[in-house]
């Protein structure tokens, strides 16, 4: 089985919720969206979480513009500041420090080296997995950073006949997957209230945790 996983942001109530009801086998791959950290309360222990579980099964994790964040932030002044106003504040605050300029001395080698080894995008079969979304008309390999994590696809474009995108990244305010055939949005607002959501591409079911515990199990209309 293939499974996709949207934007995480900190909820690890959510993702573990979600996992269990999942009932993963080693046998599936499972590709998370990007967005692992910040807004949420607990993005240390996602990333623990998700480190820990790569040891015994198959997880693709794709870069999200948080990620970035955290990554190019010390280094960038620019880009620090703008991680503070987006969520970096309470990630450092869920790591124990506040804005010091040896902010990343707090963090754990093995969070940062993680999040270095994430992907930009991920192709298999009949499917291409981003964090933002794809420019039409460009190739994977020539797809700019803009497209790829950083630009809202409120409303995106078909990439390519015969393949199927899956995206995170513009989060979905009513906590419902926005399915437009030729692609697929599943960042459906965890941090927000509402919920972490993973479709199972093989058979088209999908299912939705919360940070209250709260579990549902759907199917998606359009044929995968």
């Amino acid at each position: 089985m293939i499974y996709a996983i949207g934007d995480i942001h900190g909820c690890l109530t959510a993702l573990q919720t979600l996992w269990e009801a999942m009932d993963v086998q080693k046998s599936d791959t499972i590709v998370l969206l990007g967005d692992y950290i910040d807004r949420g309360p607990n993005s240390p222990d996602v990333l623990d979480w998700i480190i820990k579980k790569q040891q015994k099964y198959n997880i693709i994790t794709l870069r999200g513009n948080h990620d970035i964040y955290m990554l190019e932030g010390s280094e960038n002044p620019e880009l620090f500041r703008k991680w503070m106003r987006y969520g970096g504040e309470v990630t450092l605050e869920s790591y124990g420090v506040n804005k010091n300029k040896n902010w990343l001395d707090y963090i754990p080698e093995n969070h940062l080296n993680f999040l270095e080894r994430t992907l930009p995008l991920y192709e298999i079969e009949n499917y291409i997995f981003v964090h933002g979304g794809l420019q039409p008309g460009v190739s994977l390999p020539d797809q700019p950073d803009q497209a790829l994590f950083w630009k809202k696809y409120y409303v995106p474009e078909k990439y390519r006949d015969g393949k199927t995108v899956l995206c995170g990244h513009t989060s979905r305010k009513n906590g419902e997957i926005s399915d437009f055939r030729h692609t697929i949005c599943l960042d459906t607002y965890a941090y927000g209230g509402k919920w972490l959501t993973s479709l199972n591409l093989d058979t088209g079911h999908y299912w939705q945790a919360n940070q209250k515990k709260k579990i549902r199990k759907r199917h998606l209309r359009t044929q995968i």
